[in-house]
Parts: C-alpha cells; sequence; structure tokens
C-alpha cells in the first residue's frame, strides 16, 4: 500500500499542473480580429462616400462652434 502511495504523491507532483500546458484560445481572438478586419473593409468599401461625408461634416460642426 504505502508503495502505491508513494507512486501516486510523485505522479500528481511531477504531472504538470493545467495552468502550465494553458495557452489560451489563440485561434479564437485571431479569428475575431481577422473577422473584424473583413468587416472593416467591407463597409469601408461599401460607403467610404457617405463616411467621408459624415467625418467632413463633423469636423466642420465642431470648428464652426468656435
Amino acid at each position: 500500500m504505502s508503495l502505491l502511495m508513494t507512486r501516486l504523491f510523485v505522479a500528481l507532483v511531477t504531472k504538470p499542473r493545467p495552468a502550465a500546458k494553458e495557452r489560451g484560445d489563440v485561434p479564437g481572438w485571431v479569428l475575431i480580429t481577422v473577422m473584424t478586419a473583413g468587416l472593416v473593409v467591407a463597409i469601408w468599401a461599401l460607403a467610404a462616400d457617405q463616411l467621408k461625408e459624415m467625418l467632413e461634416k463633423a469636423l466642420d460642426s465642431v470648428a464652426n462652434k468656435k
């Protein structure tokens, strides 16, 4: 019985901890980043003129408030 307990103790002590093996969800955040960049490019391609006009109006309204 003592040999079994010793081997169990050694196995538990030398076993890598889950935190040491934890690498995070790298594919998940990469996918989110790529999808976000794709959405930005798609929206920009479809609405570049409208976005430019909105930015110019916003800047003009701020500049005219002085």
